[in-house]
C-alpha cells in the first residue's frame, strides 16, 4: 500500500512512573455533568441524558505550555477528570464499563467562550468553541490497576495561585460508568479514546502569562502556563 501524503505518528499520553506512552485515537467531552456548573451556564442540573461533543486527538498538551488560540478574547478554563480507554465496543453495560479503561489522568476543556456563546445564539454548532489547537492540556495518565476507579475526591483549578475551581467526583451527574455505557450507544468505543468527564462550577477567563494548577485527588495535578 502507498501513502499519497508522508503518515504522521498518533499523539500520545505520558504514563506515570513509565517510558510508556499512551497512543490517543479519539477525544470525547461530556458537557454540564456537574449540577452547579450546568446552573452557572443556564442550563439544566436535572438528571437529564448525557450529551457529547469531540476535540481533535492533536488538542492534547503534555508539555505545560498552551498558545493563548486566534479569534477569541474570552478563553476559558474547565478542570477535568479524563478517562483513558484499553478496550471499547458497542452498548456496553454498565456493569462492564469500568473494565474498559485503562487509567486516568487531570485534563483541561479549554473553551473560546465568546466563540461558543455566538454560534450557540445561532443555533449554530459550537465546535469552534471547543475544538481548536491545543484546547485539551493533560497530565501523565496513571492506571486504574495502581489507583482504582475514583468515585470521589477533590477536582480544584487555581489560576495565578487564586482557586477558582472547586468540586468533588462524587457531585458528577454522570459517573464514568455511566458515562461510557452511554457514549457507547452512540458510537463503537475503541481503545485509545479519552473521555473528558465534565467541570464543576467556577469556569472563568485566562490570559496570556497566566499559570493554571488544577488537580483531582487520588489521580494527579496539572500545570499549564498561557503563552502568547
Amino acid at each position: 500500500m502507498s501513502i499519497v501524503i508522508p503518515q504522521w505518528s498518533p499523539p500520545t499520553v505520558p504514563v506515570e512512573g513509565t517510558e510508556a506512552q499512551f497512543p490517543v485515537r479519539r477525544i470525547y467531552c461530556v458537557g454540564r455533568n456537574y449540577a452547579e456548573h450546568a446552573r452557572e451556564m443556564g442550563g439544566n442540573p436535572e438528571r437529564e441524558p448525557p450529551f457529547f461533543f469531540m476535540k481533535p486527538a492533536d488538542a492534547i498538551v503534555t508539555d505545560g505550555r498552551m498558545t493563548y488560540p486566534s479569534k477569541t478574547a474570552d478563553l476559558q478554563h474547565e478542570i477535568e477528570l479524563v478517562v483513558a480507554l484499553s478496550h471499547g465496543g458497542r452498548d456496553i453495560p454498565v456493569a462492564d464499563a469500568l473494565d474498559c479503561v485503562f487509567g486516568y489522568a487531570v485534563g483541561l476543556d479549554m473553551t473560546r467562550r465568546d466563540i461558543q456563546g455566538e454560534l450557540k445564539a445561532k443555533g449554530r454548532s459550537w465546535e469552534m468553541g471547543k475544538a481548536f489547537d491545543q484546547s485539551a492540556p493533560i497530565s501523565s495518565l496513571v492506571p486504574a490497576s495502581r489507583i482504582g476507579h475514583p468515585q470521589r475526591g477533590a477536582i480544584t483549578l487555581a489560576v495565578n495561585s487564586q482557586p477558582r475551581q472547586h468540586g468533588d467526583l462524587s457531585d458528577m451527574i454522570w459517573p464514568v460508568a455511566d458515562i461510557i455505557a452511554n457514549l457507547s450507544g452512540y458510537v463503537t468505543l475503541q481503545p485509545g479514546d479519552l473521555i473528558f468527564t465534565g467541570t464543576p462550577a467556577g469556569v472563568g477567563k485566562v490570559e496570556r502569562g497566566d499559570r493554571l494548577d488544577g488537580a483531582v485527588e487520588g489521580v494527579g495535578e496539572l500545570s499549564v502556563r498561557i503563552v502568547g
